[in-house]
């Protein structure tokens, strides 16, 4: 490991050479205090911030209050942590969503993963910048502007849980809160060089605030820099809670016990051709090419296929699911702060996503939910018919891109103004520009939204990086309720193949 710069008075020097678990580990030996590891993740969030943009809402004086009371026994007891500014309600905090027509309203209770969080023992400093209602996969709100990506500040940290992604990498926190609805784990953590998985449908608690996210699309976890963080944090989160709609299979043993343990020789699927699109980048076959190469030398077979998919219905169902939820998302947020939803309030994008939603019939989105979910059981017959174990990605058909490369152009930008403000939706529908935005989309994030729609465990392992220096990420999805699997197999990739001490710089300025 290298060797730290000098610290600030009273903090910790050697803090980001361990992980969670390992910060943990030095607060219960009583080598290291909590109020010394919170004042570290203070310094580096007020050093590196504003060159980011990570961080949009600082809770120091609840964390150091925190710490001079007791942070009790939990697995990650006194370990500095930040929460997504999205579903994750604090009691007393703002929460945003990155809109500014929630721009006043504060969390009235905990919701139960912040319930989960802190009786793990984390210390929560402050909560991370989001896309508006996270509904697109990278984090550039007009409410508190882009995320940068510490590897290269120009391009994008992906998102939805872009500000958490570039929390971790920069080193101003171990691990950061994240939710994932069509790859907003996996996606940032590819962006930035980090773990995420996407848990099992069910797996993590979604109340009291929500029943289900995103028609069951959507679930919460963290990003990490290790394997063991993430899966140690599965163990803290999951559990049944009052009103689940699932029931998960419950795991053999926990999940931390998975991390380390051989997984045999696994059966695994792998493809370069995106599952939702047309083109993968070079730099993302070659890294493929490399991780396929590495798990054949551990032992593992390796079988090229991918799943049946309609690329097309899918793609259009899965929008029509995004528009219903968008006009949602509006509907609540109406309903939390009194206000009316308009352009003025609520970015351009969204506003045209939940006009769109207006448009549709009842009949027409109840089919787009049941062509989902057919989706999600031909996938699961593939596995099965198959043996797959897992089947193999690039979590993203191409490296980070530049900032605002994804936005709409202008001429599209201007259409979605004038016919907002008409609330033309019918007109706008026939227009195409959202589904021509969407495409854009798509054709990027090709491969994580299948697995949201089949509940399926996936995880995004940081096992490349580009002539650049930009990380990509590889996708490994398992059966559903399957983490253990992935745990044990990601954790042998680690130890192959590590990345811990690999840091980025920030750039210049």
């Amino acid at each position: 490991m290298t060797t730290a710069a000098a610290a600030p008075s009273g903090t910790f020097a050697e803090y980001d050479q361990y992980d969670a678990l390992g910060l943990a580990e030095l607060v219960r030996r009583r080598e290291v205090a909590p109020r010394e590891l919170v004042l570290t993740a203070i310094e580096r969030i007020d050093r590196l911030n504003p060159r980011l943009n990570a961080v949009i809402h600082r809770m120091y004086d609840e964390a150091l209050t925190t710490v001079a009371r007791s942070v009790g026994d939990g697995p990650f007891a006194g370990v500095p942590f930040l929460l997504k500014d999205l579903l994750s309600w604090y009691a007393g905090a703002p929460t945003r969503s990155g809109s500014r027509i929630l721009d006043g309203f504060v969390a009235p209770y905990d919701s139960e993963i912040v319930r989960r969080y802190r009786r793990a023992g984390l210390v929560v400093l402050g909560k991370t910048n989001t896309p508006e209602f996270g509904l697109t996969p990278f984090t550039e709100p007009a409410l508190f502007g882009p995320t940068r990506n510490p590897w290269d500040p120009s391009r994008t940290s992906g998102g939805s849980s872009g500000g958490s992604a570039a929390a971790v990498a920069s080193g101003m926190v171990p691990m950061a809160g994240g939710g994932d609805g069509g790859g907003s784990i996996r996606i940032p953590a590819s962006c930035c060089g980090l773990f995420g998985l996407k848990p099992t449908r069910g797996r993590t608690p979604s109340g009291p605030v929500e029943g289900t996210l995103w028609d069951g699309a959507a679930i919460e976890h963290v990003l990490t820099r290790s394997v063991r963080d993430s899966a140690a944090m599965l163990d803290a989160l999951c559990g049944d809670e009052p009103g689940s709609p699932y029931i998960t299979p419950p795991p053999a043993r926990p999940f931390l016990a998975e991390v380390g343990a051989d997984p045999g020789r696994l059966r695994i699927a792998f493809t370069d051709k995106p599952l939702l699109a047309d083109e993968t980048h070079e730099d993302c076959r070659a890294a493929l090419r490399e991780t396929v190469a590495l798990l054949e030398s551990l032992g593992h077979t390796l079988v090229e296929a991918s799943p049946p998919l309609d690329r097309d219905e899918f793609v259009r169902a899965f929008l029509l699911m995004v528009c219903a939820q968008a006009d949602a998302d509006l509907t609540d947020a109406e309903a939390a702060t009194g206000l009316r939803a308009s352009p003025a309030n609520v970015e351009i994008t969204t506003w045209g996503l939940a006009l769109l939603g207006r448009s549709y019939s009842a009949g027409t989105m109840a089919h787009a939910r049941r062509q989902l979910e057919r989706t999600g059981r031909a996938v699961g017959r593939w596995f099965d018919g198959y043996e797959f174990d897992v089947l193999l990605t690039p979590t993203l058909t191409a490296p980070p891109f530049a900032i605002g490369a994804l936005q709409p152009p202008a001429h599209e930008m201007a259409a979605l103004h004038m016919l907002g403000r008409l609330r033309a939706g019918n007109v706008l529908r026939l227009g195409g520009a959202l589904e021509k935005a969407a495409k854009r989309v798509f054709d990027w994030i090709a491969n994580p939204p299948v697995f949201n729609v089949t509940g399926q465990p996936a995880m995004s392992v940081p096992l490349a990086w580009n002539s650049g220096g930009l990380p990509i990420g590889m996708q490994f999805a398992g059966r559903f309720g399957d983490e253990a699997t992935l745990f044990r197999l990601a954790a042998q990739l680690e130890a192959a193949k590590p990345w811990f001490d690999r840091r980025p710089g920030t750039g210049p300025a």
